[in-house]
């Protein structure tokens, strides 16, 4: 049997109080309640900086201008594979209200305090890459 391979983008948000947006996945997702960094599946034929703009958009209501890729990391789950790219990113208006459309809640964290959440595996290897940068 051959196995999925899914490829999926995330936001590196930072406000200016040096915070990053993470969001809560809802409890009826795959990975229920875990914390990642926003954005999800890029469709078939879709770029990466689309396919995030348009995550954002649908899930939390809020425009994004979309930079360079700052990391890229596989991980493989039991039944399908991640390949998991993310990109610096800012909210094209500073001060847009996030609504919770499809996600369960959202957090703006320092570095220092996202050990105090659960993130998928995926997006730990980034957060351990992110981490790492900045020390």
């Amino acid at each position: 049997m051959t196995r999925r391979h899914v490829r999926v983008v995330g936001a590196m948000l930072q406000n200016e109080m040096g915070r990053y947006l993470i969001t809560q996945r809802p409890p009826t997702a795959s990975l229920p309640l875990l914390w990642e960094f926003p954005g999800g599946r890029v469709e078939e034929g879709e770029h990466d900086a689309v396919a995030l703009a348009r995550e954002l958009q649908e899930e939390m209501g809020v425009r994004i201008e979309v930079l360079e890729q700052v990391m890229h990391t596989h991980h493989e789950y039991p039944t399908y594979d991640i390949d998991f790219r993310v990109f610096r990113c800012r909210l094209s208006h500073p001060d847009a209200e996030i609504h919770h459309l499809r996600v369960h809640d959202h957090r703006w964290v320092a570095l220092e305090e996202m050990g105090q959440y659960r993130f998928p595996d995926a997006d730990a290897k980034t957060l351990a890459r992110l981490l790492d940068l900045d020390h």
